[in-house]
């Protein structure tokens, strides 16, 4: 059903919603009347929840610098509501750009009729690895081909001992710090799995969706899978861009019944896109981490089966993530290019 009426949205990067909201934004431009399509505006700032105006000439997200981050929000509220509301003919739409976004990396203000920008190109990167892409210290790789053998690399998820979240796009979580963290001090638990590209040679732009194919098994009943997307520096240290997770038995949609897994069986597993605009610089690395747990940002999966909520104790599952010709685990990024 479509929404007819003007919209402008806000949003930031490290916020708990920015990719449904982004999903919102295209789908009311997609069905709206013509005419209200043309009056949603979008900002997307590189801040926390409801951050915008901590922004200053040397904004710090988490531990990331983003630069000057500042923009006269108050004044564009302003007159977008007086527009709309008042009637006054201030040339609100003409001068206001349909999406507005800050690039993080490159640090810049960025503007563009559509979202993703027109031009951006999917690029896919296919996990890789000997078997042992446990850590940082792992052989976990990024590569542009695909293996012709499987050698899946498996991991143990103990829910009893999940993985703590390190950053990231959250709100209201008491002492946890949203925005870009280093997350090598994650990166030494063996139920992480890393994958880092070759540093590139050129920098890369990626604004737009991030897609996530997964082809995983465990021996569990259900279990979850997660993934956070990590921009590395040339001294190693690696920022967090986004995150996601997909518990499996929904993986063929939240609007369809649970489906179970069976031990030995392996399942494709699409995560919903995430988006972000960041600018991996020359030298720097694309790196995903792969694990199962991501808490407090996201419920433990109890990996029983059952309602979780009303459970206390769990099941250890022993998960594995697969990747060849036959079984392409995969991230596409949106590259744009200048």
């Amino acid at each position: 059903m479509a929404s007819n009426i003007p919209g402008l949205w806000l949003m930031s990067w490290y916020d708990v919603s920015v990719g449904p909201n982004l999903a919102a934004y295209n789908f009311v431009r997609k069905t709206a009347r013509p005419e209200i399509a043309n009056e949603q505006n979008a900002i997307i700032a590189p801040v926390s929840h409801c951050g915008y105006k901590r922004a200053t000439e040397d904004t710090i997200v988490g531990e990331r610098s983003m630069g000057d981050a500042r923009l006269d929000y108050d004044a564009l509220t302003y007159a977008w509501f007086d527009y709309f509301l008042k009637g006054e003919q201030n040339g609100i739409l003409e001068t206001t750009p349909k999406v507005h976004y800050f690039t993080t990396g490159s640090n810049k203000w960025q503007t563009s009729d559509t979202w993703p920008p027109s031009g951006a190109k999917p690029v896919t990167y296919y996990f890789a690895s000997a078997g042992n892409a446990n850590t940082m210290y792992g052989d976990g790789a990024l590569t542009t081909t695909t293996n012709d053998k499987d050698q899946p690399d498996k991991f143990v998820y103990d829910p009893m001992n999940p993985v703590t979240t390190n950053g990231g796009g959250f709100c209201c979580m008491g002492s946890y710090k949203p925005g870009a963290v280093d997350q090598r001090q994650m990166e030494t638990r063996n139920d992480i799995l890393v994958y880092s590209s070759e540093p590139l040679k050129e920098g890369m732009e990626v604004t737009g969706p991030i897609d996530v194919t997964l082809y995983v098994s465990s021996d569990a009943k259900d279990t979850d899978f997660t993934i956070k997307v990590i921009d590395v520096l040339p001294d190693g240290t690696a920022y967090n861009i986004s995150d996601n997770i997909q518990r499996v038995r929904y993986r063929e949609g939240y609007d369809k019944a649970p489906v179970w897994m069976e031990k030995g069986t392996v399942y494709k597993v699409a995560l919903q896109p995430m988006q972000i605009s960041n600018y991996f610089a020359p030298g720097h690395r694309l790196r995903v981490e792969v694990s199962s747990s991501n808490f407090p940002r996201f419920d433990r999966n109890l990996n029983t089966g059952d309602n979780n909520y009303d459970e206390a104790t769990g099941v250890v599952a022993h998960n594995q993530v697969h990747h060849s010709q036959k079984y392409p685990s995969s991230i596409t990024v949106s590259v744009v290019s200048h």
